[in-house]
């Protein structure tokens, strides 16, 4: 089979690889529909992601077709399938507590073990999601937009909070879209005056453009001095999880969506002071693919919008290393396997 490959930073090939034997009992063979491309792919391709092993096939926000099936395993050949890419023991602390997005000794398709961005590819059967009439075209995007959904799911917003998303790249749009979606007041603060233009213009959010004034100003701005109720990081960035901190409202709440490698301080005081509740949020849950999926079926999400790039994967290893540097009017693109 074909596989794009990442032998070391900066050198990603389309190799020849040998295709997935039979599936083990609990397993299927997927074949390849179409792999969304995350900011973690561009990491890898780039040398910043700390925990991973080269070479490696990444991809992990994948659809695809059931083509053979393991001993136990109900789903039908020929089912379309959403993967959900966190492969979990199912014996840990975290997965004993039904949340094996955390699990102790999670593997992530595309960064702990090699992914999608290939013909085809071996997955237990518990991670394959029936596409229920989505298109394998939308049905790749539904990982990326999960993580959004499962934080705002995190937060226990009430409708009508006032609500900031900090970062308008693909999570923090998605963050923003299922935020308003629970009915939350929504708002997104960038330092890109163009993504902040996509955001208004093409989806309807208040815009905070960081570029033209401090963040600090901007907040008190919008809220009378009061800060936000409910505030999302989704930027990656140390300084700007830091900075969020003085963005909430008293009685208020911040949501870790993005990692950082840092250490992250805070005023103690502060944080006493506003008796406020810090959550952290990691990958997601079943409910959220199937909250995502049931959104984008009734029309509650833009992908035409979103996805706006496509390419080939013959044509991946020259396409990714572009859009890694080239940026603009770019928000989420998607190769286009099978």
């Amino acid at each position: 089979m074909k596989a794009v490959i990442c032998r070391s930073p900066g050198d990603l090939v389309l190799e020849d690889r040998a295709a997935p034997g039979a599936p083990p009992p609990g397993w299927a063979r997927v074949a390849v529909s179409h792999v969304g491309i995350c900011g973690t792919d561009y990491h890898i391709f780039e040398g910043k992601h700390p925990f991973l092993a080269y070479p490696r096939i990444m991809g992990h926000e994948v659809s695809g077709t059931v083509v053979e099936r393991g001993e136990g395993v109900e789903l039908a050949v020929g089912e379309p399938v959403i993967i959900n890419p966190y492969l979990a023991c199912g014996k840990c602390i975290a997965c004993r507590h039904g949340k094996p997005n955390c699990c102790v000794s999670i593997e992530v398709l595309g960064v702990h073990r090699d992914g999608a961005m290939c013909d085809e590819i071996l997955v237990p059967a518990q991670n394959l999601y029936p596409a229920n009439g989505l298109s394998l075209a939308d049905a790749a995007t539904v990982e990326f937009l999960a993580i959004g959904a499962h934080a705002v799911r995190r937060s226990l917003a009430a409708p009508g909070q006032r609500t900031l998303v900090i970062g308008a790249g693909p999570i923090g749009l998605g963050t923003a879209l299922f935020a308003r979606i629970a009915g939350l007041d929504v708002s997104l603060l960038d330092m890109s005056s163009e993504r902040l233009g996509f955001a208004e213009s093409e989806l309807g959010f208040a815009a905070l453009d960081g570029s033209k004034a401090p963040a600090a100003d901007l907040v008190r701005q919008a809220t009378n001095g009061e800060g936000f109720d409910l505030v999302f990081d989704a930027t990656g960035n140390t300084q700007s999880v830091q900075s969020a901190f003085a963005h909430v409202a008293h009685g208020g709440t911040l949501v870790l969506v993005s990692v950082v490698k840092d250490d992250i301080t805070f005023s103690d005081p502060e944080f006493h002071k506003r008796e406020m509740t810090l959550v952290g949020s990691r990958n997601a849950l079943r409910a959220d693919f199937d909250h995502v999926a049931a959104s984008i079926r009734g029309g509650a999400v833009p992908l035409a919008k979103l996805v706006t790039h496509r390419t080939t994967l013959a044509d991946t290893p020259r396409d990714l290393a572009r859009w890694a540097h080239e940026k603009t009017g770019l928000i989420k693109a998607v190769i286009e396997v099978g």
